[in-house]
């Protein structure tokens, strides 16, 4: 596991110098462990070469995001949501929507994301929190259905609201955490509720994005 580790720092480094990773806890219902960027480490003035990498190559992988935690949390509080199924976590970054599902009763949990840097980083926390994880490089490899497709903070980029609708052909049901678009309105799916969460570490992000708004869709 060091040599895996080693791998995420040498990635980290390679884009922030004076950043490290460190082993967090995250402040929800259940204990769920995470390897994330250490804060101290972001508090320096970045040159123009490493605002261009992090922009060019972002390690979304590093943080755990509002979306992705809220979503997190109310599978620990409510295990019936995923108790016994195959489940998928789409834009997995860190897995902690994964680690969470595997740990809320999941049968078999896989984490999806283009990053292989992500997945290494999934397969990591789930050795953390004592779990087994699948990992898959693209959707598009998917080879079976799933009973239920769980995705967070994908819609940062509003092109993505094209893949709302390929989730529904994935799995008979989708649960969506997001909190970028505060005017969602897509066919099939229906706003349950909202939450507040902040990413770990705190970016002192905007309180409009603050507001996690869960989402599902049922499969016609």
């Amino acid at each position: 596991m060091s040599v895996a580790i080693d791998t995420l720092s040498h990635t980290l480094k390679n884009l922030l110098p004076s950043a490290r990773l460190q082993e967090t806890t995250l402040s929800l219902s259940s204990p769920l462990r995470l390897m994330l960027i250490d804060p101290e480490g972001m508090d320096v003035p970045l040159s123009g070469g490493e605002t261009d990498a992090i922009f060019e190559a972002p390690p979304y992988w590093s943080f755990c995001w509002g979306s992705g935690k809220a979503l997190a949390d109310r599978l620990l509080m409510t295990p019936s949501l995923v108790l016994g199924k195959t489940v998928l976590d789409f834009g997995c970054g860190s897995g902690v929507v994964a680690v969470a599902a595997a740990l809320a009763g999941a049968r078999r949990v896989i984490a999806c994301d283009l990053d292989p840097i992500a997945l290494e980083a999934v397969r990591i926390n789930a050795r953390l929190n004592d779990c087994n994880i699948e990992t898959l490089a693209d959707l598009s490899l998917l080879e079976e259905s799933v009973d239920l497709l769980l995705a967070a903070d994908v819609l940062y980029d509003r092109d993505n609201l094209g893949l709302l609708q390929v989730f529904r052909h994935c799995a008979p049901e989708v649960l969506l955490a997001d909190s970028r678009v505060r005017d969602l309105c897509e066919p099939g799916y229906h706003l349950l509720d909202s939450t507040d969460a902040v990413t770990e570490p705190d970016l002192g992000e905007l309180d409009s994005v603050r507001t996690v708004r869960f989402y599902r869709a049922e499969r016609d």
